[in-house]
């Protein structure tokens, strides 16, 4: 196929392999535009306020997001904290909980209770690894402190290197733990898909919709293009398109579509991290890739159907170990959708600004 000259695309139902759906009323506001991004499967990220640390706390999260969007597969997640034991990881695995995110201490919303040393928690690793669960990485390191200066024999940590410096740790628990199933969440730079190839085959990585448009200055001039991990170089955006279309597998789609209030990410004294993506995941990407071969670098023989099949699903679910049991399958229209100026409904008090608001992008009609 030639890409570019595609108005119409008919794709399996998308996986989302890393969702923010929050909970209480922006649940109530999100989790119904899972369906209206194209997708059907959505793997959960657990760092409510207080996060999902125990099997009844997650169950129930989980039987939440099904009594608001029952047309959804939710695939759940423990967020990894100090009382999580091996003992838990057994009693996630009998539940079905499908593995644990972990989150550096402070590097982003709602992780306060994260992970300081990797090192305490090797033997919750073992029991991932024989229980065959998924570790979630948030690949960044916490930034130095404004007020303190890194010594001559340290880089001062910034959002601009603090993925970078994560992927030793990467690197470190992969020899570790050889067969524990590892996915480098929402890669940013060129070295971070180098890090996940030079891993053997038990480890992944995830792209998200938003960094293959978005580069520094975006972000630094938009409050509603400000994620963490933050957008790098235009090197680095194209080098995930490129992931994207010739990855076999290695890489696969996780939005990491994070619904702020429109308070909190303009009208605060702080600026939240997150990019809100879900109504239109699929068509962002498809957009992303289209500009990609206009700009010249993207191949466009690399853009293949089976290609995208497999990023939008198959790939994410063979990682995962699940099949999609729904069998549904979305037509995409070039140019036929529009991207809400605000996401709003009656009766909620939030209101969230989505990624490209007010732009034409393609439409999702459901078979």
């Amino acid at each position: 196929m030639r890409f570019t000259q595609l108005n119409e695309i008919e794709l399996p139902a998308a996986f989302d392999a890393h969702v923010h759906l929050r909970d209480g009323e922006m649940s109530q506001l999100v989790t119904p535009t899972i369906r209206q991004g194209g997708v059907n499967q959505v793997y959960v990220m657990p760092n409510l306020v207080p996060p999902v640390t125990t099997v009844q706390q997650c169950l129930a999260y989980r039987d939440q997001l099904k009594a608001i969007e029952p047309n959804v597969d939710y695939l759940m997640s423990l967020y990894l904290h100090e009382s999580i034991t091996s003992e838990a990881i057994r009693e996630a695995k009998k539940a079905g909980i499908m593995g644990v995110k972990s989150y550096p201490a402070g590097v982003t919303t709602n992780s306060s209770s994260g992970v300081i040393d990797y090192e305490t928690f090797y033997p919750v690793f073992a029991e991932m690894e024989k229980q065959n669960m998924v570790l979630n990485l948030h690949g960044e390191v916490p930034s130095t402190p404004s007020h303190t200066h890194a010594t001559k024999d340290a880089t001062a940590i910034t959002i601009l290197n603090a993925e970078p410096a994560f992927l030793p740790t990467l690197k470190a628990l992969h020899e570790k733990f050889p067969a524990l199933r590892i996915i480098l969440e929402h890669c940013s730079t060129a070295a971070a898909l180098e890090a996940v190839r030079a891993c053997g085959p038990a480890v992944a990585g995830t792209i998200t919709a938003h960094h293959l448009s978005l580069i520094i200055d975006d972000w630094a001039g938009d409050p509603f293009c400000f994620c963490k991990p933050v957008a790098k170089t235009p090197e680095d955006r194209d080098a995930l398109l490129n992931a994207v279309v010739t990855s076999k597998g290695r890489f696969f789609l996780g939005t990491d579509s994070a619904p702020h209030d429109q308070g909190k990410k303009r009208g605060e004294d702080k600026v939240a991290a997150g990019v809100f993506t879900q109504p239109n995941a699929v068509a962002y990407v498809l957009d992303a890739l289209e500009k990609g071969v206009e700009r010249g670098v993207v191949e466009e023989g690399d853009v293949t159907l089976e290609g995208l099949e497999g990023f939008f699903g198959g790939w994410g679910r063979a990682f995962y170990q699940v099949g999609d049991g729904r069998g549904e399958k979305v037509v995409l229209r070039k140019g036929a959708g529009r991207v809400v100026d605000v996401l709003e409904k009656d009766g909620l008090g939030v209101r969230v600004v989505p990624f490209r608001r007010g732009e034409e992008t393609w439409s999702v009609e459901w078979k």
